[in-house]
């Protein structure tokens, strides 16, 4: 089982959503990476640099995690992609991102490969090329992050109607954020009214602690992972 996780936006919670999956596929006995083909926006604390989605890999993996399969570029501005690739006078090459994917899938029972922005982010805007056509080419299904706030049910219809226009599967939904206002409810069943798939709703989760105890085993989507798992194999 490989996959994408793909949001409807930047910051909508896709590598919290990654980690979660991460998590659980590991507590089911599986070879689990996750995979930032392209991360941006370079962190420096007192004289020391990460990268955040990365960093978050690694920090709540139960497997120990190789550095070098985590990551293609890695780029010091946060910025799109295709723009922070310019500023280091660097030209990001699809067919290397694909060639990764495929070694990984060699190698892992699971590779989540997690996006950068939104489907549309530029990857090279010379060749005119995007994180949607690294995802055609992979070949491979995808869990979409959408938020739950005001806005997502359009920012959430047009990504689900750029992925089934392209015929890419898509597993599940997961809705981040989640506080339970009204407003909130009714967007997902809005959303789920249009598309009814397999789904996670997820709280905030802002403490470190909360993240290794929150849980999405028991939902839909999880399930739907695992059902399509034993099919592959």
């Amino acid at each position: 089982m490989h996959f994408w996780v793909v949001g409807t936006d930047t910051d909508v919670g896709k590598t919290v959503v990654t980690t979660l999956l991460m998590r659980q596929l590991q507590q089911e006995h599986l070879q689990v990476i996750p995979y930032k083909p392209v991360q941006t926006g370079e962190i420096y604390v007192n004289g020391h640099s990460y990268y955040e989605d990365t960093a978050m890999y690694q920090k709540y993996s139960l497997q120990k995690l190789k550095e070098a399969h985590l990551n293609s570029y890695s780029l010091k501005a946060a910025a799109s992609p295709h723009f922070a690739a310019q500023l280091e006078s660097q030209q990001i090459e699809v067919d290397k991102l694909l060639q990764h994917i495929e070694e990984l899938q060699q190698s892992y029972d699971v590779v989540i490969c997690e996006g950068a922005g939104g489907l549309f982010v530029p990857l090279d805007s010379e060749k005119q090329l995007t994180l949607l056509d690294v995802i055609v080419h992979s070949q491979l299904p995808v869990v979409v992050v959408t938020r739950t706030s005001l806005g997502t049910i359009n920012h959430t219809l047009l990504t689900m109607e750029a992925l089934q226009a392209r015929q890419i599967e898509v597993l599940g939904m997961a809705f981040n954020g989640y506080t339970g206002s009204r407003l909130e409810q009714d967007n997902i069943k809005t959303i789920l009214t249009y598309h009814s798939i397999p789904y996670a709703i997820i709280p905030p989760l802002q403490e470190h602690t909360q993240l290794v105890a929150h849980s999405i085993k028991a939902t839909s989507l999880f399930e739907r992972l695992y059902v399509y798992e034993s099919t592959i194999h």
